[in-house]
Parts: C-alpha cells; sequence; structure tokens
C-alpha cells in the first residue's frame, strides 16, 4: 500500500479514538456520584483539550496530508476512508451530545456543550474532501507519437 493509505487508514483510527473518548468521558460524568473522591477533583474542560489534541487534531492533520497526496490522481480507497473517518467524528460526538441532558449542573460548561457540537459540524467538510477525492478523474497521460 502507498504512504498515503495507510495515513487514512491511521485517521480513521484516531477519529474513532476521539469519539470513544468522547463517549467515555461524557459518561463517566453522567454515571459518577458527586459524593466520591474521583468527582471532587474532576474538571472536564482539561479533559477536553487533551482529547482534542491527542485524537482529533492529528487525525485531521493526517486525513488533510493524505488528500493533498492524492489529490491529482483521485482515489476512491483514500476518498472512502476519509469519509468513514468523517462519519465516526459526525456519530461519536452526537452521541455523546445526546448525554448532556443527563449531567449534574456542576459539569455543564460550555466547552462541554460546544466542543461536541463544533465537531459535529466540522465533520461534513471531512466527508466532503473524502467525496472530492472519490470524484475525481484520473488524468490520462499523453500520448507521445514521436
Amino acid at each position: 500500500m502507498a504512504v498515503e493509505k495507510w495515513l487514512a487508514i491511521t485517521s480513521v483510527g484516531l477519529f474513532a479514538m476521539f469519539a470513544g473518548e468522547m463517549i467515555s468521558v461524557y459518561y463517566f460524568m453522567m454515571t459518577v456520584p458527586l459524593d466520591s473522591v474521583v468527582a471532587q477533583g474532576f474538571s472536564p474542560d482539561p479533559k477536553l483539550i487533551q482529547f482534542v489534541s491527542i485524537g482529533v487534531a492529528p487525525a485531521g492533520i493526517l486525513a488533510a496530508v493524505a488528500f493533498i497526496m492524492s489529490r491529482n490522481y483521485g482515489s476512491k480507497q483514500i476518498g472512502t476512508l476519509i469519509i468513514v473517518g468523517g462519519i465516526i467524528l459526525l456519530a461519536g460526538n452526537i452521541i455523546a451530545y445526546s448525554m448532556i441532558d443527563s449531567f449534574p449542573e456542576i459539569y455543564v460548561t460550555d466547552a462541554v456543550v460546544f466542543v461536541p457540537l463544533l465537531f459535529v459540524i466540522l465533520s461534513a467538510p471531512v466527508m466532503g474532501v473524502g467525496a472530492s477525492l472519490i470524484l475525481k478523474r484520473k488524468k490520462r497521460p499523453k500520448k507521445e507519437f514521436f
């Protein structure tokens, strides 16, 4: 496989990791008792920044590099992988956003509310970039007659 295919595969894995991290921390905030020792020192905003910097930022960079490397000739495989990464990002953040209503009021901050919405919106351009790779026609090489 070419390097750009491996980059696209890695970006899908990082998108899935980010979706899992978001769902797990939102589930934690939904189920942890407020009087426990773990809940006393927990602040969700630094965790969300950490998950963005570990998961979705490198995934977006890898997807962009895979796109740049294959944009001249187009690739259905790479485009499909980038679209799958966008779908995983969309689904994971929709699930995380649906959990917000069950949180105790202490955990509801601006970052907790707006980070999933931001990445739901940003999943559309990711899927659009993947679709553009699928729709790209390969250039025919010029025939040299002489």
